[in-house]
């Protein structure tokens, strides 16, 4: 990778620094020099402004002060180092020592510049701790490009970019996949519907070395039976009515790359058969052909279906299973995951912005903790389609808890004035006493520490009927 100003490929975004420090005058000249060296530059004025940006955004590298009003920059870089362990850190001090440069290099701290120091000392020292930490870190930076509609690039970039995530669970599963990208071993990916099967899918093809070959994918569950063999395997002219030409299948078109079958526990059983010799031969024959024609292509699957219990009751062939399921990925649900939503939530943001031309600059924090908050069934794809529809309905520039709420679908508190909240507890409270004294007013009234007459009259207010609690004590509504 070469190194000109912005630290990017052709036409990739440019490096995201984080500048922290309490003097306003340098930090706007900082952002200023890297601004016109072309990074994209946030700032922040103490550790917890820095923390806040850490939570919701995703940046290349940190550049911060030691000395800050509310702690200092080795406690940042102690907890970046946690959360963040590929991100890269250069620190700077008016107060430098030998000895604490020592401390920050021998805890990896990428850099320690004194000040006042040269401006082309600190942009070479951004550089270089960016091409170093280039291949673990970028790859748990953002760019869903699928999601996103645009063709990532090819190769190692590709995979680094491909999903965004800082969770230690999702990168423990992205290690094993890019590990088994390399090969072309049958990789069987399970995850609830929206978790990102097919973006995984396409990760693990473009690190493979079929990654200039075609990415064909094909879901099972979503075409018609009777179609189905046609789209897989194709047909010659004639084979059935309507068949008014030849048909290549996916399979072929597949040739040289990978094949997804998303939701492949919905396959029917006949072509389970079909698909375990195409398997098996490593040849597919069209409906209605003589002569079967050769492929060479790799299988990846995907399924929110449990297939060892559909293995037991006879949907699933066991040999195809296991030509399918040499190695097992297992995506986390977006709840499995919490610490990715408002990652995801702020870059979904941003991509949907563009698209409805609004100027949105975030999610207000009760916002983004009612996101973080959310049960979220339906995985990233219905977090998407929450962030599009307030992108959809923003009137201004930061996106309220409100706007995410009716989203959401979530009904707001209700706001009780002093007399209705008044009247609903002690209606509430005369109901847990009847039930509890079983509909004797006298034992009711003298745990409410009142006569019977005053609490006679309190049980007319409210409506509530002695007997209705005795003998069986039915439920009477609060």
């Amino acid at each position: 990778m070469s190194a000109p100003a912005a630290f990017a490929t052709a036409g990739a975004a440019p490096a995201r620094l984080l500048v922290v420090d309490d003097d306003v005058d340098l930090l706007r000249l900082l952002s200023m020099r890297l601004q016109a060296s072309g990074y994209h530059v946030t700032t922040a004025d103490g550790v917890a402004t820095a923390r806040s940006h850490l939570g919701v955004e995703r940046f290349d590298l940190v550049l911060s002060d030691v000395r800050l009003p509310d702690g200092d920059g080795l406690a940042l870089f102690e907890d970046i180092r946690r959360q963040h362990p590929a991100l890269p850190v250069i620190l700077l001090t008016a107060h430098g020592s030998i000895p604490d440069a020592v401390e920050a290099t021998a805890l990896g701290v990428a850099g320690y510049l004194t000040k006042p120091f040269d401006s082309q000392a600190l942009l070479r020292g951004i550089r270089q701790a960016l091409q170093l930490a280039g291949p673990s870190h970028a790859r748990a930076r953002a760019g869903v490009h699928a999601q996103a509609g645009v063709a990532p690039p090819a190769g190692d970039t590709a995979w680094r970019s491909a999903i965004i995530s800082r969770s230690s669970r999702m990168q423990a599963l992205l290690d094993e996949a890019r590990l088994v990208a390399v090969s072309d071993a049958s990789v069987l990916i399970r995850g609830d519907s929206g978790t990102g099967k097919e973006l995984l899918a396409r990760a693990i093809h473009l690190a493979s070395p079929r990654a200039a070959a075609p990415f064909v994918a094909i879901n099972c569950g979503a075409i018609p039976e009777p179609l189905l063999e046609s789209e897989l395997f194709g047909h010659v002219r004639g084979a059935f009515t309507g068949a008014t030409s030849a048909h290549e299948g996916l399979v072929q078109a597949a040739h040289g790359g990978t094949l997804f079958l998303d939701e492949i526990g919905d396959m029917p059983p006949a072509l389970q058969v079909k698909l375990l010799r195409v398997l098996q031969e490593r040849a597919v024959r069209p409906v209605g052909a003589t002569r079967a024609q050769a492929v060479d292509l790799r299988i990846v699957s995907a399924t929110h279906r449990d297939l060892d219990a559909a293995l037991a009751a006879g949907q699933f062939r066991e040999d195809l299973y296991y030509r399918i399921d040499v190695v097992s990925l297992q995506l986390p649900a977006l709840a499995e995951r919490r610490e990715d939503v408002p990652l995801l939530a702020e870059h979904f943001l941003r991509r949907l912005a563009d698209k409805y031309a609004k100027r949105l600059t975030g999610f207000a924090p009760d916002a983004l903790e009612t996101l973080a908050t959310a049960p979220w069934p339906g995985n990233v794809r219905q977090l998407h389609n929450v962030v599009e529809q307030v992108c959809a309905l923003a009137t201004t520039a930061l996106i309220p808890r409100a706007l995410v709420e009716r989203a959401l679908r979530v009904q707001p508190a209700e706001a009780l004035g002093y007399a209705e909240a008044k009247r609903r507890f002690e209606r509430n409270y005369l109901i847990q006493l009847l039930k509890l004294t079983a509909g004797n007013v006298s034992d009711a009234a003298r745990l409410a520490e009142r006569n019977r007459t005053e609490f006679y009259r309190l049980l007319q207010r409210h409506g509530l009927a002695p007997e209705l609690f005795r003998g069986d004590r039915p439920d009477v509504e609060q």
